[in-house]
């Protein structure tokens, strides 16, 4: 995907960055605006790293890599030292990111969406079945958070609107038996996706996260190596408390990807940096705003852009 400063969602996209480029850039251009690139511009650069909250791996990275530069003369002081340090995040996010795109591929492809409580993973899902229903193909969306009521419904109205079938529980039901049912019909109706809807957790509640490996387990009885995704749903706005997450559902259930919402009106999207020098997991889209059309895949060239004001 490339940049078109002028398209209507990376409008949308510098936009709802403001904030962040506010923390993040706001904090580096004092350093990008010093004439002489010494120790003490390095030490001023580590300082605005850390206030703008990028975490201790992905600092450290940045120094090391820019005191290389420094030693081999191939980065000077201010713009210089701006596009260098633009570069070395840019390739922090790209060395995350898939060498090849395999989302639906085998067929039925199936994606288990995963997240603590109220991040949004029934829209987000919803969200998402209507972008694939865009492209083409048939989808099943499954609505396995049979813990609410409200979930299912939820669920049923988004098939609706993005035009895609439902596969529904019953509340209080079992969540495996239900996401089994659903990839035996996927295959039965020769569908294209399989898109399960669980139910929000706290990270740190080990019998919940049971379940989830449960469902895991079964998904896999239903259709040999299923799910073959099992993607996080992390609310931006918690910032480093997102890390915490990330790193309990993925020792659990390694994780394949990360769906980013609320980047919109949050001062904390450096987390993007952060997961994808801390994990090495692929940034798969991302949400900024409440419209349907406001969840895209994740571009690195087009965040980079719409961060630095590049466009």
């Amino acid at each position: 995907m490339s940049v078109v400063a002028g398209s209507g969602f990376f409008q949308r996209l510098r936009s709802g960055l403001q904030k962040t480029r506010q923390s993040l850039v706001g904090s580096l251009e004092a350093v990008f605006s010093r004439k002489r690139l010494d120790i003490d511009t390095l030490e001023k650069l580590e300082e605005a790293l850390i206030l703008a909250d990028l975490g201790t791996r992905t600092v450290d990275r940045v120094l090391q890599e820019v005191n290389a530069r420094v030693k081999h003369k191939t980065i000077e002081a201010g713009d210089g030292l701006r596009d260098g340090v633009i570069d070395i995040l840019r390739d922090i996010m790209t060395e995350a990111m898939p060498a090849a795109e395999t989302i639906g591929q085998p067929q039925p492809w199936v994606l288990m969406m995963v997240g603590v409580n109220g991040v949004g993973k029934t829209t987000t899902l919803g969200k998402l079945a209507h972008h694939f229903h865009q492209q083409g193909g048939k989808s099943l969306l499954v609505a396995a958070d049979t813990f609410r009521a409200a979930a299912i419904e939820q669920a049923a109205i988004w098939g609706e609107r993005a035009g895609v079938d439902v596969i529904k529980g019953q509340p209080g039901g079992d969540a495996a038996a239900v996401a089994f049912d659903a990839v035996q019909a996927a295959c039965a109706r020769h569908a294209d996706r399989v898109l399960i809807d669980t139910a929000g957790r706290l990270h740190t509640k080990a019998p919940l996260m049971e379940e989830l490996k449960k469902m895991q387990r079964v998904l896999g009885r239903a259709l040999p190596d299923a799910p073959h995704d099992i993607w996080l749903v992390l609310d931006a706005t918690t910032g480093q408390n997102g890390i915490a997450q990330v790193r309990q559902f993925h020792e659990s259930l390694g994780l394949t990807g990360l769906v980013l919402t609320k980047l919109d009106g949050t001062s904390k999207g450096g987390i993007v940096i952060n997961v994808a020098q801390e994990f090495q997991l692929p940034i798969r889209y991302i949400g900024v705003g409440e419209g349907v059309d406001d969840l895209r895949p994740f571009d690195v060239a087009e965040f980079t852009a719409a961060l630095f004001d590049k466009a």
